[in-house]
């Protein structure tokens, strides 16, 4: 007898329909699973055995084939489990064939027979919701989560037979409903404030920039002057995610297996800071099945880089796609995905290789840290907007009063983001970093007396055009934190004043 059962593959962060289809013949006792799956979907035959019967029902002694369609997609993870389950008891006539037809399903089960959360369960709501499915049937630890899709009846199953008893009508079960919490940041760094910075006001004017811009920002300073304390405190100065951020942000943590179960989604910016020893597959992603790397999970947050320098060169150079197009395409034999990377990139380094607390008391010669800093290659500078001197504070500053707080630079960080979704409004570019070529000719015009510092910035500090662009961009964003509509010459001055590493490279 022959059943199917709706469910889904996911592929990055998209979901594919797949067609779980179960033949049971006549024949020696046997379980075959085709259509390309991965080791964890071959694996799964014995959870699906043992969790039908501990659940109390009749395991078919036949000549069991399961095919996952279409056959040239490979499928991997477990959440087909539930779906191969209910399609053996639909063979054999214990499960009707009415509410399943219209439902898709997936679970990973337990082999007493409960259902265990699954990855990428965002993901799979947003393709049902394109594909005007009814109803979705998921593990009860995923159902916020994939109830955030509006649109969309969420069933939430904690066992086989509360699957069983909900598609054969005997038993209803109340959709899950969205989660109603605030969209604010909820992220637990209420405690960090810019205020708890002292001195750095060049720094922390940078920093508010970069927040209204979008940019990146490298900062090189002795050790204990403040760089991690400054890139720690910038996601606080952001405004908050909206929800289509929100939901972006949380189908690429859903994918990765990090959200936690019986949340629904990521409301804070992501601040992650990974160990300059970092593959190249951890920062970037990449594996035999691609999966997301430490650039995807800061989408639409900060990715925080300390000891800059000190990271592998193939590493750092594989920044520049994600930088540059705010996504990363991991290609593998087993196939392509394409990941969301529109991140901060916060970088931070000593001037030198001993890490020596001053110039003045530095032992490395001017030759061996020029050395140091070129290990940050040309096109890399190019692509970071902000090079930021941080040297150490001096007491008086350490003792001074208290500056701005973070509430106070996020109110001006937001009306300058206000004006440029006014100046975007109906295309893809969300912030001044963005901006594509053609959007720096419309957006950016400057005066001639601006004309003549950048001539003098191109041939002085070698700007690549890409250079050029960029510091045009910041200056743009300058003239929004101003309130002013048209870019002058002291916007482009001060963004000529944060391409610091330019003059010594």
């Amino acid at each position: 007898m022959l059943a199917r059962v709706r469910s889904a593959a996911v592929f990055g962060v998209e979901a594919a329909a797949v067609s779980v289809e179960v033949d049971i013949a006549p024949g020696l006792p046997a379980f075959a699973t085709v259509g390309l799956p991965d080791s964890a979907v071959r694996e799964s035959r014995d959870r699906v055995r043992a969790a039908i019967r501990n659940a109390g029902f009749e395991f078919p002694v036949d000549r069991i084939t399961v095919n996952l369609a279409p056959a040239e997609l490979r499928k991997e993870g477990t959440m087909f489990d539930l779906p191969m389950a209910l399609g053996i008891l639909s063979a054999t006539g214990l499960l009707k064939p009415g509410r399943l037809e219209e439902s898709v399903v997936l679970g990973e089960l337990s082999l007493d027979g409960h259902v265990r959360a699954a990855r990428g369960v965002l993901p799979v709501a947003l393709h049902c919701r394109r594909a005007s499915v009814a109803r979705l049937l998921v593990p009860a630890a995923n159902a916020v989560e994939a109830a955030v899709v509006s649109g969309l009846t969420v069933i939430p199953i904690e066992t086989i037979h509360d699957a069983v008893e909900y598609l054969n009508g005997e038993r209803d079960i109340a959709p899950q409903q969205p989660d109603s919490g605030p969209w604010a940041s909820e992220d637990g760094s209420d405690h960090l404030d810019l205020a708890d910075v002292r001195g750095h006001a060049h720094a922390k004017r940078a920093l508010e920039i970069a927040a209204a811009g979008g940019h990146n920002v490298l900062m090189v300073g002795p050790p204990g002057s403040g760089k991690t304390m400054l890139a720690r405190r910038l996601p606080t100065i952001l405004p908050p995610l909206s929800l289509d951020e929100s939901i972006e942000v949380t189908a690429v943590w859903s994918v990765a297996g990090l959200l936690p179960a019986g949340h629904g989604l990521v409301h804070h910016r992501a601040f992650r800071a990974p160990h300059h020893t970092a593959s190249e597959a951890g920062l970037i992603g990449g594996g035999r099945l691609p999966h997301p790397g430490e650039a995807s999970l800061a989408h639409l947050g900060v990715l925080f880089l300390d000891e800059l320098p000190e990271f592998s060169q193939r590493v750092l150079e594989a920044l520049r796609q994600p930088l540059e197009d705010g996504s990363v395409m991991i290609s593998r034999a087993a196939g392509s995905a394409a990941f969301p990377a529109r991140f901060q990139m916060i970088g931070a380094a000593n001037p030198c290789r001993r890490g020596c607390a001053s110039l003045s008391t530095c032992v490395c010669t001017a030759g061996e840290r020029r050395h140091y800093l070129a290990r940050l290659s040309r096109p890399l500078l190019d692509r970071i907007d902000l090079h930021l001197d941080v040297p150490a504070v001096p007491y008086a500053e350490l003792s001074g009063t208290v500056g701005e707080t973070s509430a106070v630079v996020r109110a001006r960080v937001e009306a300058a983001r206000e004006g440029q979704r006014a100046r975007f409004v109906g295309g893809l570019t969300r912030v001044n970093a963005r901006m594509s070529g053609r959007q720096v000719r419309r957006f950016c015009a400057v005066p001639p007396e601006a004309s003549r510092l950048l001539q003098q910035a191109v041939s002085r500090l070698g700007l690549s055009a890409r250079g050029h662009d960029r510091v045009l961009k910041v200056a743009r964003t300058i003239a929004d934190l101003s309130g002013e509509e048209k870019i002058t010459a002291e916007h482009v001055s001060e963004a000529l004043q944060y391409r610091g590493l330019d003059r010594c490279l």
